[in-house]
């Protein structure tokens, strides 16, 4: 029996076989086949109910096999599930467009759009419709046979290559080890990193020494603290050229093409470029206003960064006589700058913030913000031993979400951090159905000595997955398409940026930060000097985020036909925003998984979209009290459990009373002079 072909509430991981996954989407594609066939050869008028309300809830089985199968691609994946993907996903990427191409299942849905104006329906109801249609209109339902054949060509292909573009960046990540045996090697790794990176050498077969890899847990502090200046470079330049090595898991060609690829689609759409067609559908609108955000905060941030990178070189040529600060100076050199200036750094902050505790403290947070209770839960299947299960309930012991956790590295696991789900929610026949939220992050393990301890930057990680997690968990809508956090691009970032803001307030950090060995509370001092060094280096920061949304467009916001070039490409997108001299052997676009592999294509300035509102939002609650009750039922009345039922400034000025304003950001990051 395929446990994936019959129905189940949580994913049965232990009972499901890789061989089980082919058969499930070939059936489950057949069995969805069946209901879209149900609806096209309905002889009755075509109504909301029969036509956009049976394709809202129809694949169901389907979504759900899907999300286990591709989740765990992701998250625990190996060269069998790799390899099933490689097969699955053009199919799925065929049976996407037998649905949006096929003419009278629009015909159908047009009847329907027509009649909108008529029609007595809920602005959810407005919302599903508009976007039924558009997911037709958008992606081909108005082409001639040849231009559907050929987006049906571009669409497998496309599907492929972002597949092997993300198997590449991975087995590159994991391909690379730095085994030192000198103990000067090491020398300014604090003993902590020492123990982690030794205890990651035995588990890599070695019988003394450290290994170093390019997993964030291992890399950025070996950056940050490493005295050797030679090593820093040799990993730097490791990390900077995955998938940049002329070799079987080269990205240059795949960057080339999917770039190429996504042009001619948006081309064969009636758009001027993929950028043209990704921001119809997100705040931004058009390439024009992105171009113009991002240079709006180019020209603040930039003097701001040119000063604090002129400091900086100033810090490492007094410290070390370095004449000329490279990229893998910088970690070092800023940290080294940072503790001078504010006597901080994070191994002052970790023994604050064992890894049990900050779940413990964002836990807490919800609580105070929103009434929600976590219980840890040992009877729900997991993917992996390290997974932790939570059941979430409201104030009235009412079961809110299910909540996965899953927060080191692993062989099988593509870096970064990420909110998934397992299963939407969505209302029907009277019964709520909850959601089934994950989050995936690539946390400090523990070692034989200590716990896992993390550094600052993982807890506003933590927080930061955890505010999409809250949009997951509390969606409140009828329709799954438009639930949790399926919104606005430009508009999923506000959750999770919002929620940063509490790792920097005394009222919350004392809910949480205490000391793993003495229990004692975070002292005030540190907590002064986390809020004052909260602005050290912002404008190089900005810089760094804006240059990444810049290369983001200069891919998909204009015509990459010409381009046979990736590094002279990216050199030229690169040009406004570099501080660092270049570095031929590296480059970033060859493992920018964002916009290659993951959705953000044309949408990677959404993160400093979305500051602008995270940062007006948390001025609302600083202004009441960041644990105000008013605003915090507010936030998730209007934005929380609202997902994508109407236009996302629409509920934002529910929430705020006004629009955002880039003052707010500015102001912030100190960047208003």
């Amino acid at each position: 029996m395929n446990p994936l072909l019959s129905p189940f509430d949580t994913a049965p991981f232990s009972q499901i076989k890789n061989e089980h996954f082919k058969p499930a989407f070939l059936q489950s594609i057949e069995d969805t086949r069946a209901e879209i066939d149900a609806i096209t050869e309905n002889t009755d008028t075509p109504t909301f109910e029969n036509t956009i309300e049976a394709l809202e809830f129809a694949g169901q089985q389907l979504d759900r096999i899907s999300s286990v199968f591709f989740n765990l691609n992701s998250a625990e994946t190996n060269e069998e599930i790799q390899k099933i993907a490689q097969e699955i996903s053009p199919l799925l990427s065929e049976f996407g467009n037998d649905i949006t191409l096929n003419k009278a299942l629009f015909k159908r849905v047009k009847a329907v759009y027509d009649q909108k104006e008529n029609l007595d329906l809920t602005v959810e109801q407005h919302t599903l419709l508009d976007k039924k249609y558009k997911s037709f209109s958008r992606n081909g339902a108005n082409l001639s046979e040849d231009k559907k054949k050929r987006l049906r060509e571009i669409d497998a292909k496309l599907a492929k290559l972002k597949l092997t573009f993300g198997e590449n960046v991975l087995a590159e990540t994991n391909k690379y080890q730095l085994h030192l045996t000198n103990e000067a090697d090491v020398e300014g790794l604090p003993e902590g990193e020492k123990e982690a990176a030794a205890q990651l050498a035995i588990s890599k077969g070695k019988k003394d020494g450290w290994m170093i890899t390019l997993d964030y847990p291992s890399y950025i502090p070996f950056m940050k603290y490493a005295k050797n200046r030679e090593l820093r470079k040799k990993l730097s330049l490791a990390f900077g050229s995955k998938g940049f090595h002329n070799d079987e898991l080269d990205n240059q060609e795949n960057v080339l093409e999917i770039a190429k690829l996504r042009f001619e689609r948006a081309n064969l759409l009636g758009y001027k470029t993929h950028a043209h067609f990704v921001l119809e559908e997100r705040m931004a609108e058009t390439p024009e206003k992105v171009h113009e955000f991002l240079n709006e905060l180019l020209d603040k941030a930039k003097p701001a960064a040119e000063r604090e990178f002129m400091q900086l070189q100033e810090f490492a040529k007094k410290m070390d006589a370095i004449d000329r600060l490279e990229k893998w100076d910088g970690s070092y050199y800023s940290e080294k700058l940072k503790q001078e200036l504010f006597n901080l750094d994070d191994e002052k902050l970790k023994p604050y913030f064992k890894l049990e505790n900050v779940i413990n403290g964002v836990f807490k947070v919800a609580e105070k913000l929103f009434d929600l209770q976590f219980k840890e839960v040992e009877d729900v299947d997991r993917y992996h031993n390290e997974v932790k299960t939570y059941k979430v309930f409201d104030a009235n012991n009412n079961f809110i979400s299910l909540f996965y956790a899953d927060f080191h590295p692993r062989a099988g696991k593509r870096g970064g951090a990420w909110m998934t789900s397992f299963k939407s929610q969505w209302k029907r026949n009277g019964e709520n159905v909850r959601p089934h939220i994950s989050n995936v992050c690539n946390f400090t393990p523990s070692t034989k000595s200590k716990p896992s301890l993390l550094t600052f930057n993982e807890v506003t990680t933590l927080f930061h997955e955890f505010g999409h997690g809250l949009h997951g968990m509390l969606a409140n809508t009828t329709y799954p398409s438009l639930s949790g956090t399926s919104v606005f691009w430009d508009f999923v970032e506000l959750p999770s940026q919002v929620l940063e803001n509490w790792c920097y307030e005394k009222e919350a950090l004392e809910l949480f930060a205490k000391h793993y060995e003495t229990g004692e509370t975070i002292p005030m001092e540190l907590v002064e000097k986390i809020k004052e060094s909260a602005m050290f280096q912002e404008g190089m920061q900005t810089l760094r985020q804006l240059s990444f949304g810049l290369l983001d467009m200069s891919w998909h916001g204009g015509d990459p036909t010409q381009i046979s070039n990736v590094k002279k490409h990216e050199d030229e997108a690169f040009k406004n925003t570099n501080l660092y001299p270049e570095t031929q052997e590296t480059c970033m676009s060859t493992a920018f998984s964002h916009i290659f592999q993951g959705g953000y294509s044309s949408g990677y300035y959404s993160y400093k979209w979305a500051e602008v509102l995270d940062a007006d939002a948390f001025a609302y609650f600083k202004e009441k009290g960041i644990f105000n009750k008013v605003v915090a039922t507010k936030f998730k009345d209007h934005v929380l459990s609202q997902g994508g039922t109407e236009n996302p400034m629409v509920l934002y000025k529910r929430f705020r009373g006004a629009e955002p304003k880039v003052e707010a950001l500015l102001e912030r990051a100190g960047l208003l002079k």
